[in-house]
C-alpha cells in the first residue's frame, strides 16, 4: 500500500477554536482534524491548510492536503470523520491528489465575507457583529472602488508580520444589505494577517463620515497601521470559498 495525498474540504464554527493552526496548549481547528485522521486511518497524520484563521473566525469552505496510506474508501473516511469530529466542524469531502498539489500555494484565489448585524438576534450572536449606528453603504462602496486600484496593503496588516511584501491583488470588494445584515465582501489571490478586519474597520468609519475617501488615499500610502481604522471583532469573519 502507497503513500498518497488528498485533498480535504471542511466547513467550521471558529468561536470555539484558537484558530486554524496548532498551537501548544491551544484549541486548534487543525489540531482537531489531525487528531480524529490520525485515529481513523491509524497513522500520524499531519494536514497543511490553505491558510490561516485568527480566534473565532469561521470557514464556511477551507482546503487542506495531507499524505496518508488509505486502507479505506474516501466515502468511509469521510463519514467516519464526520461521526468523530465536534459538531462545529463539517468534511465536506477527500479527494486523491497529484503529489505536487500545495492546498496553501497553489489557491488561486481566497475570498471572505464579514457580516454585521443591525438587530440583536441570538441565533446569529456568535457569527455576526452587533452594529447599530447608520452607515452610509454608498460612501463605503465608493471606498471599495478606490481600494481595487491599489496592491500595496501595508496599511492594514498586522505589525511585526514576517512576509516577503505586502502586495496583494484584489479582484472584488463591496457591501450589500440583506434585510437586517449588512455584508461585506473581498476578494484576492492572497490576504495579509488581520488584513480584512482592518480593511472593515476603516470603511466603517468611512461609513460613519467620520473619515472620507481622501483620506483613504493617505492611509494606503502611509503604510502605516496606526494611520488605518479598528479591527473588528473576528466573530463576524468568514472564510467563504477557495479557488485553485
Amino acid at each position: 500500500m502507497s503513500i498518497n495525498k488528498f485533498a480535504i474540504e471542511i466547513a467550521y464554527k471558529g468561536t470555539n477554536f484558537h484558530g486554524w493552526q496548532k498551537q501548544m496548549n491551544a484549541h486548534s481547528v487543525q489540531g482537531m482534524l489531525d487528531e480524529k485522521l490520525s485515529v481513523i486511518l491509524r497513522q500520524s497524520i499531519e494536514t497543511l491548510g490553505c491558510g490561516r484563521t485568527d480566534t473565532g473566525v469561521h470557514a464556511k469552505q477551507f482546503i487542506a492536503h495531507f499524505e496518508a496510506e488509505l486502507n479505506i474508501s474516501l466515502e468511509q473516511l469521510i463519514y467516519k470523520l464526520n461521526r468523530l469530529l465536534p459538531t462545529s466542524i463539517a468534511c465536506f469531502n477527500i479527494w486523491r491528489v497529484e503529489n505536487t498539489f500545495n492546498a496553501r500555494f497553489d489557491a488561486k484565489w481566497r475570498e471572505y465575507e464579514y457580516v454585521i448585524t443591525t438587530k440583536h438576534n441570538p441565533f446569529i450572536v456568535d457569527t455576526s457583529w452587533l452594529y447599530q449606528l447608520p452607515l452610509n453603504i454608498d460612501l463605503m462602496n465608493d471606498a471599495c472602488e478606490l481600494l481595487l486600484k491599489h496592491n500595496n496593503f501595508e496599511c492594514f496588516s498586522k505589525v511585526h508580520t514576517q512576509v516577503n511584501n505586502f502586495n496583494c491583488d484584489l479582484y472584488i470588494a463591496n457591501w450589500r444589505k440583506e434585510n437586517e445584515l449588512i455584508i461585506f465582501t473581498i476578494r484576492a489571490n492572497r490576504f495579509l494577517r488581520n488584513m480584512v478586519r482592518a480593511i472593515v474597520g476603516t470603511l466603517i468609519a468611512i461609513g460613519r463620515e467620520e473619515i472620507n475617501v481622501i483620506d483613504l488615499i493617505e492611509i494606503l500610502e502611509s503604510k502605516n497601521r496606526s494611520k488605518a481604522g479598528v479591527s473588528v471583532p473576528a466573530h463576524g469573519l468568514f472564510l467563504t470559498k477557495v479557488q485553485y
